[in-house]
């Protein structure tokens, strides 16, 4: 008789619930899809999935922008202040503004990332008010 391997986990598995804990790796995992997924070769740079869908005229900015949006709404999951989602939501408007722009557009992709910027916010909410949820990073 012939047994079937083990399924293994994938690595990007990730829980659906709303505890802080898995709200954080989510955002962290798409944050990291969003900015820094794609290396630059040659280079230490890195891009994400946002600078590379930026480069599709409109389309490729209304993607990114509900990527951006997406994590807003995980982030409002763990109740965070308006205030805190309202900035969040500035970014992701001012990225997908000025992604409207030929070219000065795409060159900003690179340098504002709003994603990341989101990241940080929610990270210090967490830090904060959640702080079981705390990585140390090394």
């Amino acid at each position: 008789m012939r047994e079937t391997p083990a399924i293994r986990p994938r690595p990007m598995d990730l829980p659906i619930t709303r505890h802080p804990d898995h709200v954080r790796r989510r955002i962290e995992a798409l944050e990291h899809l969003l900015e820094h997924s794609v290396p630059l070769p040659g280079t230490r740079q890195t891009i994400g999935l946002d600078a590379i869908v930026g480069l599709i005229p409109v389309v490729g900015d209304l993607i990114g922008a509900a990527m951006g949006a997406y994590l807003i709404f995980e982030a409002s999951l763990l109740g965070l202040p308006k205030w805190k989602l309202a900035r969040m939501a500035g970014n992701v408007a001012f990225d997908t503004a000025v992604g409207f722009v030929p070219v000065a557009g795409d060159v900003l992709d690179f340098v504002f990332r709003s994603n990341s910027r989101n990241l940080k916010i929610l990270k210090r909410h967490l830090d904060k008010h959640h702080p079981e949820t705390r990585v140390i990073e090394g």
